[in-house]
């Protein structure tokens, strides 16, 4: 019985050891071989407030043009940083005139 029992311990410590092998060589994503181990690749990255709204981010539009964009705590202004726009920064109320802009 106790011989039974050892070779039973012995076999499920070395299946499981097996199977955690297998299971990561199989089953985890490749997505996370694609990410650098010293940076995190992402399209966009937000900050949020404490009510969970977007008050700053940074990230790619659907033209592929990158850019920041910063907003008032009431939502009426937005500062932009884009040097794939023309106006490379800008202050927009909420309207979506152009309250200050450089080149």
């Amino acid at each position: 019985m106790n011989k039974q029992m050892l070779i039973l311990c012995v076999a499920s410590f070395f299946g499981g050891i097996v199977g955690g092998i297998v299971s990561t060589q199989v089953v985890l994503p490749n997505s996370a071989e694609a990410q650098k181990s010293n940076g995190v690749n992402a399209e966009e990255f937000l900050l949020l407030d404490a009510k969970g709204k977007a008050r700053a981010g940074i990230g790619l539009d659907a033209n592929g043009e990158v850019g920041l964009v910063l907003r008032s705590k009431d939502g009426n202004r937005t500062l932009t940083l884009s040097p794939d726009d023309p106006a490379v920064i800008k202050l927009v109320e909420r309207g979506g005139r152009i309250l200050w802009g450089a080149p």
